[in-house]
């Protein structure tokens, strides 16, 4: 079987502690569950996600090198 998440056109995923998450929502003045959903069963996310997490990614950007976005955990 593939390990998809480690695949090279897969954007890293990881796991947002609470800390960043403060920073991140105070950011942007929105709550957890105003963050776009991803599903627990997403190949991508990291073994050891929870529903209820907030997953960062970090995708390649042609126009700023990087852009990172957030998401909530969802069954």
């Amino acid at each position: 079987m593939v390990d998809v998440s480690q695949h090279n056109l897969v954007p890293d995923h990881s796991i947002v502690d609470d800390a960043e998450l403060d920073d991140v929502l105070e950011e942007y003045d929105i709550k957890e569950t105003d963050l776009p959903k991803i599903k627990r069963t997403d190949p991508a996310l990291p073994d050891d996600a929870e529903v209820g997490d907030v997953i960062k990614i970090v995708r390649d950007s042609r126009t700023t090198d990087t852009a990172t976005v957030y998401r909530l955990v969802v069954e």
